[in-house]
């Protein structure tokens, strides 16, 4: 659907990991200043895992969440949304119909800034082969299907114990050999000046052999956001805490 390169624009605020729900709340006043422009941004580019559990076809996590999806349904409407699907939240296309929604299929995105070659990834697009086929399975329309009504007729048991189970995890480990990791995975396959993503929650960057990765830090730790800035600076991302922020 969409063939043309992202435009990543000077100032754009860039959220990845919130994993937000009502347990897990902290992403709401963010959202609210940009809504309420206390916070202004040209851009929002949302980089997956935003909700703890999300899922197009599933009306009970559409509920739960039915107040912050109103919020960013209003900002889509005055400025660009990007969001690339991540594995707690995906099929987001009619929930959030005036955004830029990429499912994990189609990442890693290509984006230009300022005359830069950037890939956006959530950052689970090439897993194991068993995780690509769990990937594969429970985003089928089928299984979506059944698991919408053992979630009715449970009352949501299976839904509500996940959430607890889900807003009890560490989002703050420290992957050991990361750098090591991500080169083996993919410094060969990608030619680019940078490379984002998200998923791994680590808060760092580096430079490979083919260009600067950069992985963001969770919004669940220590609710990090991110601010581009002039491409000048090799860091390209400015980091915030919205903690300080309101």
């Amino acid at each position: 659907m969409f063939r043309n390169p992202i435009i990543i624009q000077e100032g754009a605020i860039i959220i990845s990991d919130a994993h937000y729900s009502h347990l897990r709340p902290e992403l709401f006043q963010l959202i609210l200043d940009i809504h309420t422009q206390k916070i202004t941004t040209p851009q929002l580019i949302l980089m997956g895992d935003i909700f703890d559990a999300l899922f197009g076809s599933i009306d009970f996590t559409c509920k739960q969440n039915s107040e912050i999806i109103t919020l960013i349904n209003d900002i889509s409407a005055r400025i660009e949304v990007i969001y690339l699907e991540g594995n707690h939240d995906f099929k987001l296309k009619n929930i959030f119909p005036k955004a830029k929604v990429f499912s994990i299929k189609q990442q890693p995105v290509e984006a230009v800034y300022k005359n830069k070659k950037v890939y956006l990834a959530h950052g689970d697009f090439d897993g194991e082969v068993f995780y690509k086929v769990y990937t594969s399975l429970i985003r089928n329309p089928f299984i979506l299907f059944v698991l919408k009504y053992i979630d009715i007729f449970s009352n949501h048991a299976i839904l509500k114990k996940l959430d607890n189970y889900l807003s009890q995890k560490n989002d703050c480990k420290e992957f050991k050999n990361f750098k090591e990791f991500i080169e083996e995975r993919l410094d060969k396959k990608y030619d680019c000046d940078y490379f984002i993503e998200g998923h791994f929650h680590q808060n760092t960057q580096f430079d490979t052999a083919n260009f600067h990765y950069i992985n963001l830090g969770a919004f669940a730790c220590n609710q990090r956001y991110f601010i581009v800035k002039s491409a000048q600076h090799i860091e390209l991302l400015e980091e915030k805490n919205s903690l300080r922020e309101i």
